[in-house]
């Protein structure tokens, strides 16, 4: 072969070894965070479920002239570089529009903490609408759905922060109007944009509401979180969610021994039962309260590392089915893919 031959066979080869390249990385599972893309398996140590800042004045007051970043900033980044330092490596803060989203802050966090820290879209139905801009009730769900993938494609408010989930909420018992609408929104916008639906879910027959909206709008049920599944008392309705391959958040964990066994114990029904791969854990703590003088008390976020992982171990759990829930599966639950019904 001669020179040019050979330049041109190898040029060839590792053109199309860089196109195979591409391709793979371009399908390869990733997660969006306040700094771009991040692929899935690189999340690490996940907390799915927690809160920097929360404002509940509600929608109609709602604004970042209630508090001073730098107040937020100063009083909550120790938290952050202290869940660092114990092990995390990924931060969702699900703090909705006009509930304390701040995504310009949450990138200073993450800058500053070492974290990934990864933001939302969606909007917070839960407390009887106090939270929903008046524009929620009057818009379609075609409308709401509009509004959150501009999020997604465009970034948040002007500061080309994407949102890498969709947050929403609805109340106990059988859905209202609206809230069935946000379900219906959340679902058509994850089927244009790949994103998660985490859902502040009041009970059960809640969550069973949900799942028939999700089935009807044909997405599957493994595109959506049941948030906060620890405050429903009945195990079963946990275990049939879990089955249909939904995620089981349980995020109420805190230092006080009692939430320590409960969630221990929940943990381990959903194993026996079969579907420890869809159970999601954390702290739904920080909560730097906008209104308080310095935000009021902020709770950190280290629970789940220094006391709970231990729990677990000691209850029989071997490191595998440790790293399965906090590793494995909130980069599965997160990594951004349309998943249809």
């Amino acid at each position: 072969m001669n020179r040019r031959d050979f330049l041109y066979a190898t040029g060839t080869t590792l053109a199309l070894s860089s196109k195979l390249a591409f391709a793979e990385e371009a399908t390869k599972p990733y997660v969006m965070t306040v700094n771009g893309t991040l692929a899935a398996d690189e999340l690490g140590t996940t907390l799915p479920h927690e809160h920097v800042m929360v404002d509940f004045v509600g929608a109609g007051e709602v604004s970042p002239d209630r508090y001073d970043t730098d107040d937020v900033f100063r009083r909550v980044l120790p938290y952050l570089k202290e869940a660092k330092a114990a092990g995390c490596d990924a931060f969702f803060d699900c703090a909705p529009a006009y509930l304390g989203r701040d995504p310009k802050l949450l990138k200073r966090f993450a800058d500053a903490s070492g974290l990934h820290m990864i933001t939302n879209t969606g909007y917070y139905g839960a407390g009887k609408g106090k939270y929903l801009p008046m524009h929620a009730f009057k818009e379609t769900a075609d409308q709401l759905t509009a509004r959150w993938t501009k999020e997604w494609t465009n970034g948040i408010d002007g500061t080309g922060i994407k949102p890498g989930f969709i947050k929403i909420g609805v109340d106990k018992g059988e859905l209202t109007p609206v809230n069935r609408k946000l379900i219906e929104a959340g679902a058509r916008c994850h089927l244009k944009t790949g994103l998660t639906i985490a859902s502040h879910t009041g009970d059960g027959v809640a969550a069973m509401d949900q799942l028939e909206v999700l089935k009807k709008e044909g997405v599957s049920p493994s595109a959506w979180i049941w948030v906060h599944a620890q405050n429903e008392a009945d195990v079963e309705f946990q275990k049939r969610v879990a089955q249909t391959g939904a995620w089981i958040e349980l995020d109420g964990l805190s230092n006080q021994e009692e939430s320590i066994k409960k969630h221990v114990a929940l943990v381990k029904s959903l194993r026996d039962a079969g579907s420890l791969e869809r159970v999601l854990l954390s702290h739904d703590a920080g909560w730097y309260t906008v209104g308080q003088i310095r935000g009021g008390e902020v709770r950190g976020y280290t629970t789940l590392s220094k006391q709970f992982v231990p729990a677990l171990k000691d209850a029989g759990f071997e490191d595998a089915e440790v790293r399965q829930l906090t590793v494995t599966n909130p980069a599965k639950a997160f990594a951004i893919g349309i998943r249809k019904a």
